[in-house]
């Protein structure tokens, strides 16, 4: 299953750095959507930035359109929190099935067609469906490629630029036909404050990626499956892969990035629990030790040695020692 999502996700992502259905440059406001995508999509979603950044306005707080982000982003998570449910218990339920499918594992060997049997024979008993966490990204994949499209429109009506978000300086840049060529420019022009301010998103992006990645670690990462061990290498990646995309997409989409991994993780740890991050914990029978070594201070191998046996020449003497006291 995992393998699945990292298709979905790797495709995704090159559809979205492709520019599918991205207005860029300045955009007429009076221009109508066109097509179903800008329609249904792109234009709601800028409309909803847009009335968010409103109501934030008139509270009189700073920083806007950065807070319009994450309460879009909170939006997104509470409508689909049903599904992101689903996604959390069926992953639960399949990390409780990791112990019999090792087993089939090594029942079946090398025999993929009969270890894939069963392996669907004993979901279908447990009652487990284990591409049950495919749906919600699945769903979330539209509104990720609208949002991407979405900030880009903002942009180009001129309601985005230079919005700045504590230390991040502009929610639109930086910009995809730049790649990261930015940094050394503004290394260059000593522009070291808007480096660090750009940085601060994709840094907490890899950190909250791989303490996701970590929580729903369902196999140790020695485990002797080629398969999990490629498939685990795999996942390594994916936080540093797209953390260099972060640097190459608008700060606005790293920001909604961020906000939706941090929510994931309170809802998983809720949910789930804390998965790999919660440390192992000693077994009782290697760290208790008998209760005759605890009153004695002895160690358990101390405490389960024999008595020692008295020497002959010690049993010689306390014999002749008791013949003459009688």
């Amino acid at each position: 299953m995992r393998l699945i999502l990292l298709v979905v996700v790797l495709i995704s992502t090159a559809l979205l750095l492709s520019g599918c259905g991205v207005q860029r440059g300045p955009i007429d406001p009076n221009e109508p959507p066109k097509g179903l995508w800008q329609t249904l999509i792109v234009f709601p979603l800028t409309n909803a930035l847009i009335f968010l950044n409103g109501i934030i306005s008139d509270l009189g707080l700073p920083y806007s359109y950065g807070f319009a982000i994450i309460l879009f982003t909170l939006i997104i998570k509470i409508v689909t929190l049903p599904l992101t449910l689903m996604q959390l218990r069926s992953m639960k339920a399949t990390q409780e099935l990791q112990p019999k499918l090792q087993e089939l594992q090594k029942k079946y060997g090398k025999d993929r067609e009969r270890l894939a049997r069963a392996q669907m024979e004993l979901y279908k008993e447990a009652g487990v469906n284990p591409l049950g966490g495919c749906l919600p990204i699945l769903i979330q994949m539209p509104i990720l490629f609208g949002l991407y499209a979405a900030l880009y429109r903002l942009a180009g009506l001129g309601l985005l630029t230079h919005q700045r978000f504590f230390i991040i300086p502009d929610l639109s840049f930086p910009t995809p036909d730049q790649g990261i060529s930015w940094i050394m420019r503004f290394i260059s022009e000593g522009r070291y404050g808007d480096v660090l301010g750009f940085m601060v998103l994709p840094a907490l992006f890899l950190i909250s990626q791989l303490v996701m990645q970590k929580m729903t670690q369902t196999t140790p990462s020695s485990s002797n499956d080629p398969q999990q061990a490629f498939t685990n290498q795999l996942m390594l990646l994916m936080p540093i892969m797209f953390t260099y995309f972060t640097l190459t997409l608008p700060s606005g989409l790293s920001l909604y990035w961020v906000t939706s991994n941090i929510l994931q993780i309170i809802q998983q740890a809720l949910v789930t629990g804390w998965g790999g991050l919660k440390p192992a914990t000693a077994t009782s029978g290697s760290s208790a030790a008998s209760p005759a070594s605890a009153s004695t201070g002895a160690t358990p191998q101390q405490a389960t040695d024999p008595p020692s046996q008295p020497s002959p020449a010690k049993s010689k003497r306390s014999r002749r020692s008791r013949r003459r006291r009688k």
